[in-house]
């Protein structure tokens, strides 16, 4: 008996430390907060959430006229969530509250697909919204280019001129609609001339190629002129005019979708290619 007494007190505090458990509320993954753009509903939790300085995602729309699926390609910053309702909220509730709160926003309502999605932009600003009622994730990305972080250099040119015949160059660069190369352009442009130097006997064509916006014909003149802009660069900094042939393409060589900034900046550039 004089055991199971002195047992007791500790029983007492194991369940007494169990209930206090039980009663705190449960907290949010490490380093999540709310979106910027909706805040959670009362009493949700945050069970996990992400964020890429750049990335890609494809929004749901609805089917095009031939009845098959389409969405729509957004690169830039990324941020996902996924939360946890309260108990007893419905798909329905959750729905039509974020409905609400996009259209008081100012967003368009692309995709509504109640009670279990949503897809909505304003601006550059893209929302999808994947619905279970009790849980549900949510995905914003803001449409940007990317920034080049990485530099070229002659020998990273050589390689890949000599794996595949062609290297895509985005140093160089040009006012929207003008054919002038701009000074930022001038190191990326001394590395071609480095490459040309080292190696001799390598001659290349300088191809201008850009995105589809505007006039498919002015797009093809455009390109045509940068291409003889960077030409007429090399040929004045050491390089023999007889080494470079100039030609442009226009927006026929796409190398990315058009529909997105990001996308179109990787159409727009300059590539060098073997002869």
């Amino acid at each position: 008996m004089r055991r199971f007494i002195a047992l007791l007190p500790c029983a007492l505090l194991v369940l007494t430390g169990l209930a206090r458990a039980a009663d705190e509320p449960e907290k949010d993954a490490e380093g999540c907060t709310d979106s910027p753009l909706i805040a959670r509903f009362p009493g949700s939790v945050i069970h996990g959430c992400d964020r890429k300085e750049f990335d890609q995602f494809d929004f749901p729309l609805p089917d095009d006229k031939d009845g098959n699926a389409a969405s729509k390609h957004v690169e830039g910053e990324l941020r996902t969530w996924d939360v946890a309702t309260r108990e007893g909220m419905s798909e329905l509730q959750v729905y039509r509250n974020f409905e609400a709160a996009l259209k008081r926003a100012g967003f368009v309502i692309d995709y509504p697909k109640s009670p279990t999605e949503i897809t909505a932009h304003k601006g550059g600003t893209w929302f999808y919204l994947d619905n279970k009622g009790t849980f549900y994730y949510q995905t914003i990305v803001t449409s940007q280019e990317m920034k080049q972080e990485l530099t070229v250099d002659a020998s990273s040119l050589k390689s890949e001129i000599d794996k595949t015949g062609h290297v895509a160059v985005y140093g160089i660069h040009f006012e929207t609609g003008k054919a002038e190369v701009q000074p930022d352009s001038e190191e990326t442009l001394k590395q071609v001339v480095a490459l040309l130097q080292g190696n001799p006997e390598l001659k290349l064509r300088v191809e201008g190629h850009t995105d589809n916006q505007g006039a498919a014909a002015a797009n093809m003149a455009l390109s045509e002129k940068r291409a003889q802009a960077v030409v007429a660069w090399l040929s004045a900094h050491g390089v023999a005019a007889t080494r470079l042939q100039a030609q442009g393409f226009g927006q026929t060589k796409p190398v990315a979708d058009n529909a997105s900034e990001a996308g179109r900046a990787k159409n727009r550039r300059v590539e060098l290619a073997k002869l």
